[in-house]
């Protein structure tokens, strides 16, 4: 996910939501530059290892392991979202930055975060 912060104290809101984001474990990190296609440390996936992989895994241990990521997910969406709302009383816009345009995280729901955050191609 890539967050941009526009508005008169860009650095201060930078930080607030660093600390935030690291009391979850997660170190922020400045927007990766775009790397080629054929870089010879690649590796593909083996997709039998990944079918035995998905086989393996009973359904039932996989759906509640997703709503209990969802769940979580959500909280921090949510903490996400106060901070946002906090750092745009302080003239600090806090933007969720996609192909498509920008999105004022303080103006989202959690849900509404985890489903565009969900719609976003994977950037690995």
């Amino acid at each position: 996910m890539i967050i941009e912060f526009v508005g008169a104290d860009v650095e201060a809101a930078g930080k607030s939501v660093a600390a935030l984001t690291s009391s979850w474990g997660y170190q922020p990190e400045p927007a990766p530059t775009a790397q080629p296609a054929n870089d010879p440390d690649t590796k593909g996936v083996d997709p039998v290892a990944v079918t035995s992989l998905l086989v393996s895994i009973p359904s039932a241990m996989l759906a509640v392991a997703e709503i209990a990521d969802r769940i979580r997910k959500r909280r921090r969406a949510g903490e996400l979202i106060e901070r946002a709302q906090q750092l745009t009383a302080q003239q600090a816009a806090v933007l969720l930055v996609r192909e498509d345009g920008s999105v004022d995280l303080a103006t989202l729901t959690p849900d509404q975060l985890l489903d565009l955050i969900a719609d976003e191609p994977s950037a690995t």
